[in-house]
């Protein structure tokens, strides 16, 4: 029960994320194919990583991961940073252009925990948000997150 629970809610998510790419290239306004919406989706979860960092994470070369990552760059969806730290380094950094575009399921999950909010009550909540913590850091070892420069860790 518990995971057909947690699997209907993730791909609720999912779906609605699709759902809202999909009538925007019916709209004619995503210019991202679904491999680049991915790779967005990996370099914004992965807090501005530099090429190899995301090379090595999807787990391709990293003269793969620089032609899809310059293809980023070139659609305004993407910038290289310089490293303030070791000025050889670059990291990315998904411009207005792309936080625009995720915006839509950002908001949907804004709108979901919303409603959280409103049906239970507020030490319900705190649970929810105490268990999913735990499930974050102790229970999915498999992928780190990182802090955003600036950023406080994820606990």
């Amino acid at each position: 029960m518990l995971e057909e629970s947690f699997n209907q809610v993730y791909t609720k998510f999912k779906l609605h994320f699709y759902r809202t790419v999909f009538s925007r290239f019916q709209n004619r306004e995503a210019s991202l194919t679904a491999v680049e919406t991915f790779c967005m989706e990996v370099i914004l979860a992965l807090k501005e990583p530099t090429i190899n960092e995301f090379a090595s994470f999807v787990q391709i070369s990293s003269p793969n991961a620089a032609y899809k990552i310059n293809s980023l760059i070139q659609k305004g969806y993407v910038e290289k940073i310089q490293s303030p730290h070791d000025r050889r380094e670059y990291h990315l950094r998904p411009t207005q252009k792309y936080l625009d575009y995720y915006n839509i399921s950002s908001s949907y999950l804004k709108l979901v925990m919303d409603r959280v909010k409103e049906r239970f009550t507020g030490e319900q909540t705190q649970m929810l948000d105490s268990m999913l913590q735990v499930v974050s850091d102790e229970l999915m070892p498999e992928v780190e997150l990182k802090a955003a420069p600036g950023e406080e860790p994820p606990r």
